[in-house]
Order: structure tokens, then sequence, then C-alpha cells
């Protein structure tokens, strides 16, 4: 007792604490991994059409619609009602999952997800707002690492019980919703914050206005010094509007550097196309091994990618090199591997070789967020931050949301997965064109101003060195 005591009473440690394990539990979800050939066996017998281009989209759209709203809101309620309703989220989902028959049903799960994903930003941005300055980087370090070893725990967990028991899908999704409850009851644990990040004066105010409010309660509808309630209502409609206009200002002002520019650029796109590759990966397996003898591999294919894109964001943190001159050509470079992976998934006929380009696809794209993630913020507050972080994903998922009408939802295309895997493979090497284009057109560029300022100053060398000495 007094151990948990003295957790509660460190004012970093606990939230911490009750944060990751919120969140090994809501990405541990054995199901995920093998969430295609659950929908198209016998439990939902959906056919590959329906989930590709009726079930799968409503995902991709519903996050489009709710992610500004949810990033609007969740700095002003202070982070956690976004946690708990991200935690609710994914427990409905999985229950019209397991519960929900036909299409619509489906539907209705896959709206439910992206309301969950939609409120992703609770999760990265709570922290800050309850722990010291100097806390920072340690809490950081341990939220992001709980949650990829849950997700790992659960792709392996699924793969085990898969191969080794012939457990059933079902199952899988039973385990799933369990370890999501946990998630959720697990949220209402964790201390509210006295404040936010954005809306600091409203939240220092506000507990002001109202010992002001009770003590003039005798006066109907007025205070002291003339303060009313509807004066109260103004001031946090005031409030609002000027944190609007702060974050528009500092928006303009983060995206006048170049630099700045270039690597949101290939966060947005870099983004999008890791999800569309992802969300329809396990239809094109599912092309490619029809055999119902064949046992999928899915959980461990996607818990070896996820460990290896881990190691690769580790060892690329520790890379000496001078990225805001070589950063943009690393990741042009990269960028034309993982196209090179999308197509060899897209042409190869052997699923080994389909599931090692997307390990090899999977952590290129970890390792290349990753250079982004630092570059970007290195020189940018913590508001900031999470302004641009809250830019970009909307960026990408608008970018996803119209790569989805165009390739998936165009009823006279009528694309086939191999198709829409080729133009994935495309999409990426368009990026790596832009990018080797402007990385070499930057490592020339700064090499050209080193070697006048070289010249400058040999030149002023020389010059001093002429001038008479005095006597």
């Amino acid at each position: 007792m007094d151990c948990w005591n003295n957790l509660q009473r460190s004012g970093w440690a606990y939230p911490t604490l009750v944060l990751s394990i919120y969140g090994f539990f809501a990405m541990m979800r054995p199901g995920e991994p093998f969430l295609t050939p659950f929908l198209t066996g016998p439990h939902k017998n959906l056919t590959i059409q329906q989930v590709s281009r009726q079930v799968y989209p409503v995902w991709t759209y519903s996050n489009f619609v709710l992610l500004i709203p949810v990033f609007l809101v969740t700095d002003y309620l202070r982070y956690k009602p976004i946690i708990i309703l991200q935690g609710l989220g994914y427990v409905v989902a999985w229950l019209f999952l397991l519960f929900g028959p036909g299409v619509e049903a489906t539907q209705c799960a896959l709206f439910s997800y992206g309301v969950a994903t939609a409120a992703e930003v609770g999760y990265f941005s709570y922290i800050y707002s309850v722990v010291g300055l100097e806390h920072y980087q340690k809490v950081t370090g341990y939220c992001r690492s709980t949650a990829l070893l849950g997700y790992t725990v659960g792709s392996v967990l699924g793969q085990l019980l898969v191969s080794l028991d012939k457990v059933s899908y079902y199952i899988l999704n039973i385990i799933t919703i369990f370890s999501l409850c946990i998630a959720s009851v697990t949220s209402f644990l964790l201390p509210m914050p006295c404040r936010s990040l954005l809306f600091y004066e409203k939240h220092q105010s506000s507990t002001n206005n109202i010992e002001v409010l009770q003590d003039s309660s005798s006066v109907s509808g007025s205070v002291s010094d003339g303060f009313t309630i509807s004066d109260a209502r103004k001031r946090d409609g005031n409030i609002f509007l000027k944190v609007l206009w702060k974050l528009l200002t500092d928006c303009k002002e983060c995206f006048s550097s170049a630099q700045l520019i270039s690597f949101s650029l290939w966060w947005a796109m870099g983004t999008c196309g890791y999800y569309q590759v992802a969300s329809y990966v396990q239809i094109l397996w599912s092309h490619k091994e029809p055999s119902k003898n064949f046992t999928a591999y899915n959980g461990g294919v996607d818990a070896v990618a996820t460990l290896a894109g881990a190691a690769a964001s580790f060892a690329v943190g520790h890379v000496r090199l001078d990225w805001s001159v070589w950063g943009e050509l690393a990741l042009g470079l990269f960028s034309c591997l993982n196209a090179g992976s999308v197509y060899l998934m897209d042409m190869t006929g052997n699923i080994w070789v389909c599931y090692a380009c997307y390990v090899v696809f999977k952590s290129s794209y970890m390792q290349l967020i990753t250079i982004c993630t630092f570059q970007i913020a290195k020189n940018l507050t913590k508001e900031r931050y999470a302004l641009i972080f809250g830019v970009n994903t909307f960026v990408a998922v608008a970018l996803q949301s119209i790569l989805t009408a165009v390739v998936i939802n165009t009823k006279s295309l009528n694309l086939s997965i191999m198709t829409q895997y080729f133009i994935y493979g495309s999409y990426f090497a368009v990026i790596a064109l832009i990018f080797l284009g402007r990385g070499i057109y930057t490592v020339v560029y700064m090499k050209c101003i080193k070697k006048e300022d070289s010249i400058a100053e040999g030149s002023l060398s020389e010059r001093d060195a002429d001038l008479p000495e005095n006597i």
C-alpha cells in the first residue's frame, strides 16, 4: 500500500504506468492480423469484394471526417475523455464484428474503429499535460514502447494459437475484445489533467469564475463587479477563438520553412501510402494463397515487420549524419525501396516472397517516418509539434480518402487487387522521384554554399595578411 501511495504522489510515475497499461491492452489485438480471413470465413460469410469495396473504405472515410473535430476538442476537454472515447470505440467495434450480422453491422464496426483511431491524438498528447518537462523523454519512451510491445504480443499470440492449437479466428476476436475491455476500464483510472496545453487560460480562470458566481448567487443573473453568467460564457468563447487564431498563425509560421514543408510532405504522402498498403494486404495475401489447407502466417509476419521497424527506427536515431543535408535524399532512396517492395508483392506468385516484401516495406516506412518526426520536432515547441502532427495526419487521411475513392470505390474501374497494388507501387515510385530530385538539389546547393563560404573565408584571410602591421 505504501508503494502504491508513493507511486500516486510521484507526479509522473502513476499516470505513466496507467497510460502504459492502457496502451498495451488497447494494442494487444490478436484477431486484427486475421481480420480478412475472419470476415470472409463461415462466421461472417462476406465476400472479398464486399470486404474490399464496402467494408474497409468505411474506416478511411470515417477517420477523415472525424479527425479535425476530435483534434479541436481534445485539448479543450483535457485529453482523458478522448482516451476513454478511444477505448470504448475499440470495444464497440469488436462487439459489432463478433455479434453483428451482415455488411451493415460490419460497416458500423469499421465506423467505430474510425472513431477510435481518430482519437489517437488524445493518447499521444495526454502525458505531456500531467508531467513536468524534465520527464518528457522518459515517459514518451515508456508509453510508445509498451504500445509497440502490446501490438507485438497480440500478433505473436494470434499466430501461435492459429498455428499450434488451430484456434478459430472467432476465439482470437474474443481474446481481443477481452483485452480491449481491460484497456477501456483502465482509461477511467487516469488522473484528470489540471490544465490543457492550449486552453490554459480557460481552465485557469474557470475556478475563479465559479467562485465569483457562487458568492453572488443572491443576485439573480449577476455578480459583483458586473460579472454575469453570460460574461463567463463570452470569455470562454473568446478564448476558444483566440486559440484557433493562434493555431492558424502558428501553422502559417511553421510552414514558412521549406525544409519543414518537405519533411511534412513525405510524412503525409508516405503515411497515406502505408495505410493503403497495410489496409488491403490481407486481401492480397488471400489472393496469393487461396488454399484452405494453408495456415496463414499473418500474425507472425506483422510481428516480425513491427520489430524490424522498431529496430530500424532505433538504429536511425543513432546514425551520425547531417539530416538537414542528406535527409531528403535518404527519403528518396528508401522510397525507391518501398516502391520496389510493393511492385514485387504485386508480381510474385509466392506467398513467402510476398510476406518478406511486406516486412521490408513496413520496416522501411517506420524508419522514414522516424526521420521525418525528429526533423520536424527538433525546432518546434510541444504545442506546435502537436499542431503539425495533426495537420500532417489530416493531409495523409485526406489523400488516403481520395486514393480510396478512385482506386477502390470507382465502379467503372472495378480494379483487381493486383492492379491496386501496381498503383500503390507507382504511387511510391512518384514519391521516390520527387524526393530524389529534391534531395540531389539540396545536397548540391548546400555544397555550393559551403564552397562559397570557404572561398570567402580564404579571400578574407588573404586580405588580412596583406594589411600592414601596426608599428
